[in-house]
Order: structure tokens, then sequence, then C-alpha cells
């Protein structure tokens, strides 16, 4: 089963002006499948295969010439074999065919120091990140309950296949170790780092503390600051920064901590059903994490660069969330219980008397699934997510 992915429409776009096209994101976020639905006329190569990684190592100019394709030509995970993008730049500036590669990676640090080195200004580069909610719900495929949703998380193969979700997910995280984190650090102690992804799962959602990280796993802080880039550049994690703006007060100036995908939260906390949610310790954390998560894919299927902030002062006034349109800034409280109460409201009217702007839009999102209007500001069910930023933007 194909489900339709929001940027695909970006995708062809660049396909038309660029002769280059990257699809970044984590492994099974769904860029094959992307690439080959909307070029279907385009050969396939996977750079997984060791034999044909081999070739391109030893002779990527022959190995280029052997995979001739009038429409174009698909390589898969380019992160095998970066140094086919030099004689890529030779054949895109002979030959000036719009959309004639499609390459698609894992890693984003090797893949983007391999593109500036060598197609700056000759490619257009799309992420890829799991499903959206506004993908899921347009496939009829949402589950229906915020446990459920959590619980899953938003890896296609869940969606379009019947999978076992413990087995997935622990596949997922032995095919990680093996194959990306040898390869983009060489980190010889496997186990000892997937206890520190499990620490981090912990953490999800919280300001990250250096010191207490790396003591927590017997690393020092220099230590924890580089396998923190491994998991961020594979797209485990992403950080959201502190709001820049002061407003007189001292603030927080770590960056918060997500996962990108909270099934894979769960199946490290050794979560096993959806049940356990209900009431678990980290049913906060785990929803303020999805619900991020979702924002910063909504950025990135419109191709924008996140704009996503968070703000605390010192005497503990926080919003969790501030999306920044430029000219105005959109405060959101995320409350993973599924009934709305006045309090939810606390912080949002801090900020607009701190900002002295009481027109600002606002939102409460919670874990039930009903939209509410109140006087005090809009309030969204997880479920009505997913067109959040559309809506933003048609107002700004």
């Amino acid at each position: 089963m194909y489900i339709k992915r929001e940027v695909g429409s970006q995708l062809k776009e660049a396909a038309g002006e660029y002769s280059v096209v990257a699809i970044l994101g984590p492994r099974q976020s769904g860029k094959t499948t992307l690439a080959k639905h909307v070029f279907s006329k385009h050969r396939y190569v996977s750079l997984e295969d060791y034999d044909i990684r081999l070739r391109a190592q030893t002779d990527p100019r022959g190995f280029l010439h052997d995979y001739p394709s009038k429409q174009g030509i698909i390589l898969d995970e380019i992160q095998h074999v970066p140094e086919l993008l030099s004689y890529i730049q030779t054949i895109v500036d002979e030959e000036k065919k719009k959309g004639f590669f499609i390459i698609t990676g894992s890693q984003n640090i090797l893949v983007n120091q391999a593109i500036s080195q060598t197609l700056a200004g000759r490619i257009a580069i799309i992420t890829l990140l799991p499903l959206s909610i506004a993908e899921i719900d347009q496939a009829r495929l949402l589950l229906e309950n915020i446990e459920k949703a959590v619980f899953a998380g938003s890896y296609p193969a869940l969606y379009a296949q019947e999978l076992s979700i413990a087995r997935l997910y622990q596949g997922y995280i032995a095919t990680y170790l093996e194959r990306d984190v040898r390869q983009i650090k060489n980190i010889t102690d496997l186990l000892l780092f997937k206890k520190f992804i499990g620490l981090c799962a912990g953490r999800t959602g919280q300001t990250v503390n250096y010191s207490a990280l790396g003591h927590d796993c017997g690393i020092d802080d220099k230590t924890v600051k580089g396998w923190l880039s491994v998991l961020e550049a594979t797209y485990i994690i992403f950080f959201v920064p502190h709001y820049y703006k002061n407003f007189g007060k001292q603030i927080v100036k770590s960056p918060k901590m997500y996962f990108v995908d909270t099934g894979l939260v769960c199946s490290l906390l050794r979560i096993k059903s959806a049940d356990e949610l209900i009431d678990h310790s980290m049913r906060g954390p785990l929803f303020e994490t999805y619900i991020m998560s979702d924002l910063l894919k909504q950025h990135y299927n419109r191709e924008m660069i996140p704009a996503l902030y968070f703000w605390r002062d010192r005497t503990g006034n926080k919003i969790d969330c501030l999306i920044d349109m430029g000219s105005k800034q959109t405060p959101i409280e995320i409350k993973s219980s599924k009934t709305v109460i006045p309090s939810f409201f606390n912080a949002i009217n801090y900020w607009k008397s701190l900002t002295k702007n009481n027109k600002t839009q606002a939102y409460v999102i919670y874990g039930g699934s009903e939209n509410q209007e109140w006087s005090l500001g809009n309030v969204l069910g997880w479920k009505s997510l997913g067109d959040l930023l559309k809506k933003l933007l048609a107002k700004s």
C-alpha cells in the first residue's frame, strides 16, 4: 500500500529545476518508496548492496556509465559512496538534464559534507521524516486514541503493512547500530552507545544536561556532545532552541531534545503496550514529543526551515512551543490530558502580558480529540494538529 506523502509535489517541482535532487531522512522513513513512486521511469540502484557498492567505490566513473537510463537514475543510500557525487557533478555540468539524478541518504552529516563540496548550487534537498498526522489521516489510518498513536510511532511500514511494532523497532535499532553508527563515527562499544540512546529516550522533551547524561552513562561531556551529534545526524533526535529574545529576564539557554519518533522511544523504554501510556510517568514527555515531531514534519513537508522554539525563564515561566513566523510568534501549550481546564492557558496569558500583545494567536494542543473555542485561546485535539502550520501561514 502506497501512502501519499505531502512533500511529493515539492519533489516534482524540484526535479523540474535541478539536475540532482536529494531526499534525506532516517532509515525506513519512506525515501525509497517515494523516489520510486514519483520517478517510476528512473532506473533504481541500491548502494546498500555490497557488490554494487564495491563497484561504485573502485570504479565510480565506470559504475555511472554501467547504469544508463534515458529518464534518470535513483541512487539509494548515497552515504555509502559519497565520492560518486564528484563524478555526478561532471555529468550534470556536461548534460544539464533536469531531475536526472535522484539520490537518497540516511546520514545528514556525511551527505551534506559531500554535497557542499561538490554539488552546491546544482542540487535541491528534500527532507523526508516518518509519516505526519496529516498523511496518516489522509490515508484513513489514524489510530483512534493518542496512546495507540504514540506507541505505534509514525514509520510508514507499520501503516502500509501488518507488522509487529516490537519487532520493527528492535530490528531498527540493531540495523541502525551496525550500519549507520559505525559508518559515521568510530564507536567501538556499541552496547554502551545503545545504553546512551536509552538514557536519551528517558530525557525526550527535556532541556539537555550534558553533565548529568554523561555521569549516568559513564562518559565525559565531550563524548556526550559527539554522540548526540551522531543521533541528530541520523535523524534519531532533533533539538529545539530557546527563544532568542530577552524580555528583561534570564532565560534557559540549553536546547530541548526530542526524538523524531515516539514508537522508537517506547521501544527503548521497554513500554510494551499502548495501555501502559495511560498512567505512565513518561506520558507527558512522549505526548509533547509526538506533537513537536509533527510540527517539525509540517515544516519540512513545506520545504521550510524549522521555526520551532521553546521559552522558559529562570523563575519557571515557560511556553512549550513558539512558532516564529518572523513578524509574529505563536505560543503553543502541549497537554497530554484529555480534559481541558482553564489553568492550561496560564502560561499563554503570561506570555501575552510579557509581549504586551493580547491579540496573539495562541493554542493549547491536548490529548483529546474535540476542538474547542475558549475566550482564552484556541484548543486543538491532537488529531486536528496536521494542518496547523498551513493555517498559520494563511493568516501571516
